[in-house]
């Protein structure tokens, strides 16, 4: 199944995937092992031209993790965040997936590139290529004094979330929790502060999505660039602390910024369960609500493929064209798809860095 629909996609995990397998790499990359919900030739296939590829750094093994996801199986829950990382050992593992990447590009023959600028992710789409955005989900890997922020732009970073779910230097992540709102803690640190600042002097792009409500409230009154959450829904459908409040999704409308729909369904369903067994109709709700607060020219997708569970109607980058089959049938014209597909995403990027 095809689609002549280009998508851009706000949020991706496989480096992740790459980073616990490395020796299967070429598997894992190039040929597909038929395992997680990427690769190049399902990407292709999917219509999948481009999006962001994060780099995560994950928490040790912790045995009281155990059973966390059976956890978020029968809400409610609230789960306690984890303890912060260390910046030493955070570089070395973003460095390993900084090279990862590029090797995803060296690898591919030309199917891949890692890409920069608006134009050069144009490009790339019109040689028939896959576009790559180097995206950090948690700035662990960045010291307060915001100088290796310099090195890794200079490497490709042009999008950055200065937490995930849990603190940094720079500010606190919101927990896993259902039902409950994104007001979980104190806001940003003076280094958190500085790195809004650097980030907009450097026009990379700042990540709402993990960062708590009075963090987004700082970004919101510090940043001059529009305000953007890759991968995030709406909270009044989904009441999880990961999701949007109205008043934060005014914000983002405002700054002329976007939210990209999070494909998880404990983000998804209404019910907050993990169950891929959904539907289309949470999907359609919280793009409905998305629209509806932000306008058509502010939503787009963010998928969170490769870490987090998804509706069984996608089940992995393949299934792309059936989301907007289902889109189309909920009333969806050609124009709007190609907007929440493509269009939105290149405008804000255009607006951010500058172009």
């Amino acid at each position: 199944m095809t689609d002549s629909i280009s998508v851009f996609d706000g949020h991706n995990d496989i480096l992740y995937r790459l980073l616990m397998a490395p020796e299967r790499r070429e598997a894992i990359w190039l040929t597909g092992e038929g395992a997680g919900h990427l690769d190049l030739p399902r990407m292709e296939a999917g219509g999948f031209a481009g999006g962001l590829f994060a780099i995560y750094i994950p928490s040790p093994a912790n045995p009281a993790d155990a059973g966390i996801e059976e956890l978020m199986d029968r809400p409610p829950y609230a789960l306690d965040l984890p303890e912060p990382l260390a910046l030493g050992p955070s570089q070395a593992v973003a460095l390993e997936l900084a090279g990862q990447l590029m090797w995803m590009a060296r690898a591919s023959d030309g199917r891949f590139r890692l890409c920069r600028t608006v134009a050069e992710i144009e490009a790339a789409r019109a040689a028939g290529a896959i576009a790559g955005v180097m995206h950090m989900e948690g700035a662990e890997a960045i010291d307060a004094g915001c100088e290796a922020l310099h090195v890794f732009h200079a490497m490709g970073l042009r999008s950055l979330g200065p937490v995930w779910s849990r603190p940094t230097v720079f500010g606190h992540g919101v927990p896993f929790a259902f039902p409950a709102g994104p007001d979980t803690g104190p806001g940003l640190t003076e280094a958190g502060k500085r790195l809004v600042r650097e980030c907009n002097a450097l026009r990379v792009m700042i990540d709402l999505s993990h960062l708590n409500e009075k963090g987004f409230d700082d970004v919101a009154r510090l940043s001059d660039a529009p305000l953007v959450a890759t991968h995030s829904n709406a909270h009044a459908v989904t009441p999880s602390t990961r999701n949007l409040t109205d008043r934060q999704l005014d914000a983002i409308r405002e700054s002329g910024g976007m939210v990209g729909l999070n494909f998880a369904t404990v983000f998804l369903r209404p019910d907050g369960r993990r169950d891929p067994a959904m539907g289309w109709e949470p999907v359609l709700r919280h793009l409905d609500h998305l629209i509806g607060r932000l306008g058509e020219d502010h939503v787009g997708f963010g998928s969170d493929f490769d870490g987090a569970t998804v509706p069984e109607g996608i089940t992995d980058v393949a299934g792309l064209p059936r989301l907007l089959a289902a889109l189309r049938a909920h009333g969806y014209d050609e124009a709007l798809l190609g907007k929440l597909a493509w269009g939105n995403w290149m405008g804000v990027l255009r607006r951010t860095w500058g172009e």
